[in-house]
């Protein structure tokens, strides 16, 4: 099996699951229970938090767990417009978020909200003249993603941060799910983080969001105690603490993991690129874990189901053959719905080789020419 689908999920590191199997055995207490057993408990999740708030370099009481990224995201984006709504009800993001952002911000809308997408610049990232412009009294939020799901276009957070400060008193909330353990991330301009660990070989069912000092928010989820007011609910003791070695792990040898995984990128990009219907769609400003490309012509779920025969797993923007289906992230940057109607994505890890790329180069050659040809 070749799987070349690491942003969307990544395999459980055993390490990992060793220490949610362990600590899941060994500590049964409630950690919000006064027994010593309950105690226990509490003071593992408290060494979990502070080994997270050290890695990111952030304080422990600004952690507040949720089963992923998406509830972290809701969570962000409703509690500020909630909470802060006496202060006005205007947003601005981007056209390049997730759909656990546009959903959220669809919601508020239906409730009086107004909702402004940023200008982009052509290399995806965004205008900051045009941020300055659309900056008001009554703007409470600016949502913006670290790094694109789908392309890997990687945004300058700490710039779009001073320009959020410097210019305005809105919260800036971003989503570094596609971050974390990728590349280095400075939130000290950053109001609210989302990430989750089944990015970065964790156990799926755990997410954060980091939420900064004297930032209040209107909870998503009331009534019980917890590790914060802000998420009510029995805390994922074992989760928890299977999160805590998966950052740690993913944060060891940083520099060998990304220059493996630069290196991997660019060998693809140079083999893709000899094929005439091939078209790049990653640019210079995305991480090297994420390489988008097209293959003009061919519906991108005819390509993925062909390789899928050869137990190779990449991903596409959509898994149904529609008309109307295509990537929005792709058509933004490139302004090309052909590229848009037929972009996949493959996206890669330090545990990835160039031995398995080979062997995906060769049966993508094969499937090529069958299918280019057939389009003919």
């Amino acid at each position: 099996m070749i799987y070349l689908d690491y942003s969307a999920n990544t395999p459980i590191n055993k390490e990992v699951l060793d220490s949610f199997y362990k600590v899941s055995l060994n500590y049964p207490g409630n950690p919000n229970s006064l027994h010593s057993l309950g105690v226990k408990s509490k003071q593992l999740i408290d060494a979990s938090t502070k080994q997270i708030s050290d890695i990111l370099k952030i304080k422990p009481e600004e952690i507040i767990y949720t089963s992923d990224s998406s509830e972290a995201n809701n969570l962000a984006i409703k509690g500020i417009a909630f909470k802060y709504q006496n202060r006005g009800k205007h947003i601005i993001t981007t056209p390049y978020e997730h759909s656990s952002i546009y959903g959220p911000l669809n919601y508020l809308q239906t409730l009086g909200f107004e909702v402004d997408f940023v200008q982009m610049n052509e290399d995806g990232t965004v205008n900051i003249d045009n941020l300055k412009k659309l900056l008001r009294n009554d703007t409470i939020l600016v949502t913006i993603n670290s790094v694109n799901s789908e392309i890997g276009i990687k945004e300058p957070l700490e710039e779009i941060g001073k320009i959020i400060k410097e210019n305005s008193k809105a919260f800036f909330h971003a989503d570094i799910t596609q971050a974390v353990g990728k590349i280095e991330i400075d939130l000290t301009n950053i109001d609210l983080a989302s990430f989750t660990a089944h990015k970065f070989f964790g156990i799926n069912g755990i997410g954060c969001l980091i939420k900064k000092d004297k930032i209040m928010l209107e909870p998503l989820i009331h009534g019980g105690k917890s590790t914060t007011i802000y998420r009510s609910g029995t805390p994922y003791l074992g989760l928890i603490v299977s999160m805590s070695k998966a950052l740690r792990i993913a944060y060891e040898n940083f520099d060998h993991k990304y220059n493996h995984v630069l290196e991997l990128n660019k060998y693809l990009k140079e083999q893709l690129k000899k094929y005439k219907n091939v078209r790049i769609n990653s640019i210079d400003t995305c991480i090297p874990h994420i390489l988008n490309f097209s293959v003009i012509g061919v519906k991108p779920e005819t390509l993925l189901h062909a390789l899928e025969q050869d137990e190779i797993y990449i991903s596409t923007k959509s898994a149904c053959s529609s008309s109307n289906s295509f990537s929005k992230s792709v058509l933004e940057l490139t302004k090309s719905m052909e590229q848009a109607k037929s972009s996949l994505r493959i996206s890669l890890s330090y545990i990835t080789t160039k031995e398995e790329l080979d062997i995906f180069l060769s049966s993508f050659d094969k499937y090529y020419k069958q299918l280019v040809h057939e389009n003919k």
